[in-house]
């Protein structure tokens, strides 16, 4: 029943005019290097998981205390310090939603809906707390709990069945068996352009420079799996077309998220007129002929 549900929030377009103004808002916020710390790229996933744990932990021990007799001012500063924390929460979770796919947004549309809701209740329980209605608020913060729980399974199919947040290039050392792989001949990498390639149906980024030097990554944007071969070539890096994200060619780090994940790269090496490519997990390069 709960997945049927789930998987209709993501074919309801009806809010689809919602979620283009808002993304454009989101986007548009002037928040220039707090949008990488935001989306966490600094920690190498999203940083919404982390901060929503303020929140709910707050809550969660709210609604404990509560059942407790005497125990009404203890689960009021809780609940004030639950409602502080939403805030980051909820602006770093909006960032993350801006830059997603649209079924994702649907989905990620009501939970923010169901939080909105949340905070909502809470505020109203701790409103009625200092006003020494302390049944009032009870009643109010186990509402607040109830839409955190609904919020918390939209967000739990929205991460684990969407995948919004993943790392799309993680199964590429999984999957990509070792050693060298011819891929083309070097005539068939025109200097400054992006080509595609595969290695054992690992699609395959591949940018011959200006001087001759090969660079590979793995085509698939760690974002949301987008085409870099489809991509901009900027001072050394890559830029995806979905979603902006930015990767060094020349070790594939993430310089520019939205992406969190640095991009799995190849070493190369031109063999009688033929380009090799290698994933560097493997070791340094093995002869001199290797880039």
């Amino acid at each position: 029943m709960v997945p049927r549900f789930l998987d209709g929030v993501e074919r309801w377009p009806r809010g689809d005019a919602v979620i283009d103004a808002l993304s454009r808002g989101v986007r548009a916020l002037p928040l220039r290097g707090g949008r990488d710390l935001l989306h966490g790229r600094w920690l190498g996933h999203p940083v919404h998981p982390l901060l929503v744990q303020v929140p709910v932990g707050s809550w969660l021990s709210a609604a404990v205390l509560d059942l407790r007799p005497g125990r009404a001012r203890e689960a009021g500063s809780l609940i004030a310090v639950g409602l502080a924390a939403a805030a980051p929460a909820a602006l770093a979770g909006a960032v993350d939603w801006a830059d997603l796919h649209r079924r994702q947004q649907r989905v990620g549309l009501v939970h923010a809906l169901a939080n909105t809701a949340a905070v909502g209740l809470y505020a109203a329980s701790l409103a009625c707390r200092v006003k020494g209605r302390t049944k009032a608020g009870r009643g109010l913060g186990f509402l607040g709990l109830t839409a955190v729980a609904t919020g918390g399974v939209l967000g739990g199919h929205l991460a684990y069945r969407q995948a919004a947040g993943a790392n799309h290039a993680e199964e590429v050392p999984q999957v990509v068996p070792a050693g060298w792989h011819r891929i083309g001949s070097v005539a068939e990498f025109p200097a400054g352009r992006t080509a595609r390639r595969t290695v054992d149906d690992v699609p395959v980024l591949v940018v011959r420079e200006a001087d001759g030097d090969f660079y590979a990554l793995a085509e698939r944007c760690s974002h949301l799996a987008g085409p870099l071969s489809e991509g901009t070539l900027e001072d050394g890096c890559v830029r995806c077309p979905w979603h902006g994200s930015v990767f060094r060619l020349a070790d594939g780090w993430n310089v520019q998220g939205p992406a969190t994940s640095p991009q799995p790269v190849f070493d190369t090496r031109v063999v009688d007129g033929h380009l090799e490519v290698r994933l560097r997990e493997q070791g340094p390069a093995e002869d001199d002929t290797a880039q």
